[in-house]
């Protein structure tokens, strides 16, 4: 026991060093690059001026982005009131201009992968004559997004994180020809060495491994050599976008996604990272609340192919897999349910937000109630507007959030959009007992997504995530009865943040707005 605790303290220690490391390092080039301007506005009227006019055009290149205004006005009123240290973050950050390489890197693959997914055009006429208030969103998830909608295929839900890894283990033992894992995060821990023990086994009985992870999100829980050790097991192990001590316009990009399949049979996905205060073996905030879903069925596919495009393109030395065949074979399965599945990724580098234009068509379709979990709401005004409005129209709109937050400054900005929602007739709950770190929302009976999307700009914006799209299944149903046992458990904060001292927002929170689209 004491030897667990010493490594798990020198992993963290690891992390800690790594991190200050490369921020001393990021830091200390922005200072540089400031000091620099500051320098020169001291010895040439001419170079002020010069800067000046660089932030004027900023300032207009910013306003003729087709972009939403929730993530423009911050950097133009940020460069006009700061012009040096405004240009000098925007040129730094604000562009996120993602290197040409590895945009073509994810281009090829995906033009490689994405035929291999079926139209599917069929049941989604069908879908379009049973229930045609949420045809629209899986057209367009087929159609834009490009990931179909599938029948026969069965989902648990389950509304335990703990419950998933029980069901996640009992599949992955029964493995025979591979394993794919990809998440945001995994810890070095007991949960995960329950999983470890499990794929060591399935190795050596010839079945493919390959683990997937991001460095950043796992940062605090592993040591740097974590792939390394798992190759020497046998597992194939990559590192999305390590952490590097330099400017890095692609950093801000993180791999948000939680996806496990299993022989291309079973797929599992949701708010769980693979880290002990998911399951609540550790409790950091209070208790954690998470979900998931297991898939089995057709629809597995494209979680397959969501796994196989960030591995393929993470890699800049190895060759791509040219044929993928062997992970999408055929099963003879019959499902017993009988509803629509359509797992869905999304990505920061095609200009397509697919995740806030579902949960915003999911809120424009609502007719009787639309309700969501989610850890962040950091929304832009299109999401404002879009829950409003439905609050007008006269739909029951409510939004959980944790009452015990993960990270403060954070949870600040997330209460201060409480007001403007609330006042329009949004009903916002605490869940009371710890963090809520799911990401979910159910509408009418009919219609629930379940996945790694917050309602936040990180999310929609700038990360790697992917979620299940569901219409006329049980797992609906089931997501409903779990908010309802939820909203049991929180409290409820709408009239406090209507009026009165916490429904004004404050200076501190106005200027952190400034940075929302970086928290």
């Amino acid at each position: 026991m004491k030897e667990r605790t010493y490594e798990g303290k020198k992993k963290t220690q690891n992390g800690l060093k790594r991190m200050v490391f490369s921020a001393l390092s990021i830091i200390f080039q922005a200072m540089f690059m400031v000091y620099v301007f500051t320098r020169l506005n001291n010895y040439a009227v001419q170079i002020n001026t010069t800067t000046s006019v660089l932030a004027f055009i900023l300032v207009l290149k910013i306003y003729g982005k087709e972009q939403t205004s929730s993530m423009k006005t911050p950097w133009i009123i940020l460069i006009l009131t700061f012009p040096i240290m405004g240009v000098t973050l925007y040129l730094l950050v604000g562009l996120n201009v993602v290197p040409h390489k590895m945009k073509a890197r994810f281009e090829e693959v995906d033009s490689m992968l994405m035929p291999c997914l079926p139209k599917n055009d069929e049941i989604l006429e069908v879908l379009n004559e049973e229930e045609p208030q949420v045809a629209g969103i899986s057209t367009y998830l087929s159609k834009t997004a490009l990931y179909p909608v599938y029948r026969n295929t069965d989902v648990t839900y389950y509304d335990e994180a703990v419950k998933g890894l029980e069901a996640q283990l009992e599949d992955l033992s029964k493995a025979e020809k591979y394993i794919f894992m990809e998440y945001h995060a995994i810890e070095d821990k007991e949960s995960w060495h329950r999983i470890q023990a499990v794929l060591e086994e399935r190795v050596k009985a010839g079945v493919e491994v390959r683990v997937f992870y991001d460095d950043m999100g796992s940062i605090w829980f592993i040591d740097h050599d974590f792939s390394e050790k798992m190759e020497k097991l046998g597992i194939k192990c990559r590192v999305f976008n390590p952490l590097a001590p330099a400017f890095n316009m692609f950093l801000n990009n993180r791999d948000h996604r939680k996806i496990t399949v299993i022989d291309g049979k079973i797929g599992y996905t949701g708010g769980y990272n693979l880290a002990n205060e998911y399951f609540n073996v550790t409790h950091p905030y209070g208790i954690w609340k998470d979900t998931g879903i297991r898939l089995e069925g057709d629809a597995v596919k494209s979680l397959t192919i969501a796994f196989l495009e960030m591995w393929n393109a993470s890699e800049r030395k190895v060759p791509r897999e040219v044929d993928v065949s062997k992970y999408l074979l055929h099963y003879d399965y019959k499902a017993k349910q009988t509803g629509f599945i359509q797992p869905y990724a999304d990505s920061p580098l095609d200009g397509e937000q697919v995740g806030e234009e579902v949960y915003i068509s999911i809120v424009n379709k609502a007719q009787r109630y639309c309700w969501f979990i989610t850890p962040y709401l950091i929304i832009t005004d299109e999401m404002s507007h879009a829950l409003t409005l439905a609050a007008k129209r006269g739909v029951d709109v409510r939004i959980i959030t944790p009452g015990i937050p993960d990270k403060k400054i954070v949870y600040s900005v997330t209460r201060s959009f409480y007001n403007q929602l609330v006042k329009q007739g949004v009903r916002i709950f605490e869940w009371t007992p710890g963090f809520c770190h799911a990401k979910m929302s159910v509408a009418d009976d009919i219609m629930a997504t379940c996945g790694t999307i917050n309602l936040d700009y990180r999310s929609l914006y700038h990360h790697f995530e992917n979620g299940c799209f569901m219409a006329d299944c049980e797992a609906v149903t089931q997501i409903r009865d779990d908010f309802v046992r939820t909203f049991a458990e929180c409290n409820e904060v709408t009239e406090k943040y209507k009026t009165g001292r916490s429904a004004r927002l404050r200076i501190g929170q106005l200027f952190m707005r400034l940075f929302a689209e970086l928290l």
